[in-house]
């Protein structure tokens, strides 16, 4: 087989690319939804939050689909239209973000998936006991050998993982719906706003982040994107990959509220969805999530590591980091990247054991992180849009919709900054400004100035953000 061959016989077509987006997002965060959601807002507020998130993600996937036509030399969109929109201190920030939030996303599903095993081993604890740890550490690096064997060979394992993980969701949805109670889903319809409890608008900014994390992924297929056979086929792959878990996510937390009262879900140990379906069948119901679990964090794990380690890579080829991140091994795999990455989610799961309330400040950093390289890439392609950067031959139409949906992403991101609130803000800030040191050593081995004058405006609110960090942990403040 010629070289050529061999190149085109490893591109993805659609189903590959959506499968790697449903992979990407239906992780754990799934699986804890009914508990996160129950713990802020009831039925309608929940209504209201999928009502917002969904619109949201799917501009964003529109976003990704338009960039992907519009822009099609660019590869690797969540970091390079950061780059070529903004600059390279701001697109090197997209990269480092989008790349932290991968990993802190990953550490949090090791922790989940052993205080999900704790009643078969109760050493586990809440995932962050010592041999919790030990065991997750042996699987962080067995998956990075797995991975180094080939990104085709772990795209492929992944595709598996997806459709198995589905099935246990699947029957859920069928056997919750079957177990329906019209009069608790009736009582757990406001979340208390009308007895003196949180408002609507404060019960729905509460959802905000937990939406954010089981929707990271929907830029899976742009980050994909220079294996695509067809660069048409990311965008397709992002849209069909989204409207399908958007469905899958919003019956899952609505129909949950059918079973026992809010108060009671709020409570409930994680994964809920096993603890809400146990109380709809028994015992079973909950070992039968545990296993859906299981295999839901294995796939997203593979699909998030791949996605990490692509976007240093990527970052590296550009010269946006050290050259040695854009070494590639002999079967393709960006092995320097991919070994950084690992590293530090095992540093973070050494963190888990000295932290209080880790597995959700995961959840909710892992989102934060992600919400800088969404922002980017939304106001990027309104950029190009009001530019008509890209629209030479196209009709006035189309770009007036793709400038809308550029305006509402840039919209909705913005939101969720807001509804993050600051001490994510600050967190994100206290792992972005060291991480500024790879950009540093980047910037020098070219000999190149380090910031242009924006760039040290940028730099400068990055620095002071984690000062400020720093300073509201060390005075308790902010806690993790």
């Amino acid at each position: 087989m010629s070289v050529q061959e061999k190149t085109t016989s490893a591109k993805l077509g659609v189903p590959a690319l959506t499968a790697m987006v449903v992979g990407s997002m239906v992780g754990a965060g799934v699986f804890t939804l009914p508990q996160r959601f129950a713990t802020q807002t009831g039925v309608y507020g929940a209504l209201i939050a999928w009502a917002i998130a969904g619109a949201g993600m799917l501009m964003l996937a529109f976003v990704f689909q338009s960039l992907a036509i519009r822009k099609p030399n660019l590869d690797n969109g969540v970091y390079v239209y950061a780059r070529t929109g903004f600059g390279v201190y701001p697109g090197f920030l997209s990269a480092f973000g989008f790349w932290a939030s991968a990993c802190a996303g990953n550490t949090f599903y090791w922790v989940l998936i052993t205080s999900t095993l704790q009643p078969l081993i109760p050493a586990f604890g809440d995932g962050g006991t010592l041999p919790a740890v030990l065991v997750s550490s042996v699987f962080v690096w067995a998956f990075f050998l797995l991975i180094m064997r080939g990104v085709k060979e772990a795209a492929a394992i992944n595709a598996i993982v997806t459709v198995a993980k589905i099935v246990p969701l699947i029957l859920f949805v069928v056997v919750i719906i079957v177990a329906f109670k019209p009069d608790v889903f009736m009582g757990n319809l406001t979340g208390g706003y009308d007895l003196g409890g949180d408002s609507l608008f404060t019960q729905v900014r509460g959802t905000m982040l937990v939406t954010v994390f089981v929707f990271l992924g929907i830029e899976g297929a742009s980050v994909y994107s220079r294996f695509a056979k067809k660069r048409e086929d990311v965008g397709r792959a992002t849209v069909l990959g989204f409207l399908s878990v958007l469905a899958l996510f919003a019956t899952v937390s609505i129909i949950s509220y059918g079973i026992l009262p809010q108060e009671e879900i709020a409570e409930l140990r994680q994964p809920s969805i096993g603890s809400v379906l146990e109380a709809a069948v028994g015992p079973w119901g909950a070992w039968f999530i545990s296993a859906g679990l299981i295999i839901a964090v294995l796939g997203a794990y593979l699909a998030w590591s791949l996605m990490a380690a692509e976007v240093l890579y990527a970052a590296a080829k550009d010269r946006d980091l050290p050259k040695f991140l854009a070494k590639m091994t002999p079967k393709e795999v960006p092995g320097n990247a991919l070994l950084l990455s690992t590293i530090f989610v095992q540093v973070l799961l050494v963190v888990v054991m000295f932290a209080d309330g880790a597995l959700d400040f995961m959840l909710d950093l892992t989102a934060s992180l992600a919400l800088m390289p969404f922002a980017l890439a939304s106001a990027y392609a309104l950029k190009i849009a009001i530019k008509r950067d890209g629209y030479a031959e196209i009709s006035s139409g189309i770009r007036g919709r793709e400038l809308l949906v550029g305006a509402l992403a840039v919209a909705y991101t913005l939101f969720l900054i807001f509804a993050a609130g600051p001490e994510f803000l600050l967190f994100a800030c206290i792992l972005l400004a060291p991480g500024t040191l790879f950009y540093i050593f980047a910037r020098r081995e070219q000999g190149v100035r380090l910031f242009t004058a924006p760039g040290w405006v940028v730099f400068m609110i990055v620095v002071v953000g984690a000062v400020a960090g720093i300073v509201a942990l060390a005075t308790g403040a902010i806690t993790i």
